[in-house]
């Protein structure tokens, strides 16, 4: 028999096994039901104590009853008693059932109709082992929940990506480092919202359907309102409507949710992911990037306690100041070429011909100048580092630097090579703006499906006056991923976006 034949013959019986494990296991169910008892049937359990309360608190709790609740994930028997463990939301607690102290009508029913995978909570004693491990001796077991399904194998876990991905519940249960992570993302999330409540910033919310799309470079998803009759796009950007906001008269708002682009995947892109957007009036980029590295500081050390973590290879240290580069001189000394000697469209496709950099026909200088900055400079940028002033082409809602009109007020924030973070001075101009939007409409109606469209209820906030404003937009998934050194967006993300089962190919 080859491999591949050993392989699959493996695989089927694998298969078989947990058939027939499933099998045993809704027989056990049935014959629970028969005696009257429905797991399935129970309402509520009084729970007084997590894992981590007991371990922790030994000390208080020596000798005293505790309730614990959770999923009967290990057992060890030893004929008329047995050591298990329970798993819940804080972590494992050891758990001993003796027959003498429960009884032998219950200890049989621990013994052979309770399984791996059920739920359960225990009453009993809190008590040490002779090895040292915190305990709870049972007085009364009580079966919560039957688990049909059979867990992943101990000693190996839940291995596979895509099935970790698609079945996340299961992944959870069996990889602690999973669970982990999304209580780290919960944490860093909390302490964003702190430091920006503290600076007295407002959180809002705005619509996810949206009649015109902007704010970002990226193409929407569509959808059709039957009652309006009319198509709507899942927003790409919160950008418009907070800026609406600081028209009328909120100074400093920020929004954190949902945004959907309709892109590739890879392991640093997923089609829905959380963005944050912080709007501030009497600012600039400059006070921008004070927030932002201000920020990055204060929730890397009050959600993980420290400030460097090795992300993609490298060891980032939050602690140093964030280094600031133009887009111009990260050209000139990644690439070797001073874009300033590029006075036309000729001149920067030269440029990018001689670098072997690919643009197409429809390109605009500052375009070249972007895909020259994307193929040389940009994975050199592993510390965190702003790179600022970008070229009009690519910036259609930013104010022109003052001194060169052909560049503007904007930084992208990079980590590893990662984009981190997107901001601008605020473009308040109306006429500007509209002239821009009109541009954009222009590369949309070439075939650009990323360009800007125009947004007249946007407009016409802008005609009312806006203040000068900075923004800045940061992807909250690429924050987690540094903070918990993960190396796949779908790594903090609980359920990302997966292929359909079946589908010839799937996610990459």
């Amino acid at each position: 028999m080859s491999n591949l034949e050993n392989n699959r013959y493996t695989d089927m019986q694998a298969k078989e096994d947990l058939h027939e494990q499933k099998r045993i296991r809704l027989q056990k169910l049935l014959d629970l039901q028969q005696c009257g008892e429905d797991p399935f049937g129970i309402v509520k359990y009084n729970q007084t104590h997590h894992s981590t309360a007991v371990s922790n608190g030994f000390a208080a709790l020596e000798n005293t009853t505790v309730s614990i609740a959770g999923r009967l994930v290990s057992r060890r028997l030893m004929g008329q008693a047995a050591f298990c463990d329970v798993l819940d939301q804080e972590g494992r607690i050891q758990v001993y059932v003796r027959k003498e102290d429960i009884g032998g009508e219950l200890y049989n029913k621990f013994k052979h109709l309770i399984d791996i995978g059920d739920w359960i909570g225990v009453q009993g004693v809190v008590f040490r082992t002779q090895k040292g491990e915190t305990t709870v001796k049972a007085s009364e077991v009580t079966l919560l929940s039957k688990s049909l399904n059979v867990l992943p194998e101990k000693h190996h876990g839940l291995i596979d990506k895509e099935a970790r991905y698609r079945q996340r519940y299961v992944d959870l249960i069996a990889n602690p480092d999973v669970r982990r992570t999304f209580v780290l993302r919960t944490k860093i999330i909390r302490a964003i919202r702190n430091f920006l409540d503290d600076r007295d910033f407002l959180e809002v919310d705005t619509p996810v359907l949206e009649t015109a799309y902007g704010g970002a470079a990226a193409r929407p998803f569509t959808t059709h309102h039957n009652a309006l009759n009319t198509d709507l796009f899942l927003r790409i950007s919160l950008e418009l409507p907070l800026k609406k906001l600081i028209v009328g008269g909120f100074e400093r708002v920020y929004e954190l949710a949902k945004v959907f682009r309709n892109e590739g995947i890879s392991s640093s892109h997923n089609p829905e992911f959380t963005l944050m957007e912080i709007y501030q009036a009497y600012t600039d980029y400059h006070g921008m990037m004070e927030l932002t590295e201000d920020m990055f500081r204060s929730v890397a050390i009050k959600a993980t306690g420290k400030m460097q973590f090795y992300f993609l290879g490298h060891t980032i240290n939050l602690a140093e100041p964030f280094e600031r580069i133009s887009m111009i001189d990260a050209v000139k000394k990644y690439a070797g070429v001073d874009f300033n000697e590029a006075k036309t469209i000729e001149d920067a496709r030269r440029l990018a011909d001689e670098l072997s950099v690919r643009y197409d026909a429809s390109c605009e200088k500052g375009n070249i100048l972007n895909a020259i900055f994307e193929a040389y400079a940009e994975k050199h940028l592993v510390q965190p580092t702003f790179l600022i002033d970008h070229p009009i082409e690519i910036s259609p809602l930013t104010k022109k630097k003052p001194d060169s009109p052909e560049y503007v007020e904007r930084f992208e924030l990079f980590i590893a090579g990662k984009e981190f973070g997107n901001a601008y001075s605020e473009l308040n101009d109306p006429i500007d703006q509209r002239e821009r939007f009109e541009h954009q409409e222009k590369l949309r109606a070439g075939g650009n499906e990323e360009a800007n469209m125009i947004d007249e209820s946007f407009m016409d906030a802008l005609e009312y006056g806006m203040p000068p404003t900075g923004g800045v937009g940061i992807g909250i998934e690429r924050l987690v991923m540094l903070l918990t050194e993960s190396i796949s967006i779908r790594d903090v993300i609980l359920f990302p976006t997966m292929k359909p089962v079946g589908s010839k190919e799937s996610s990459k």
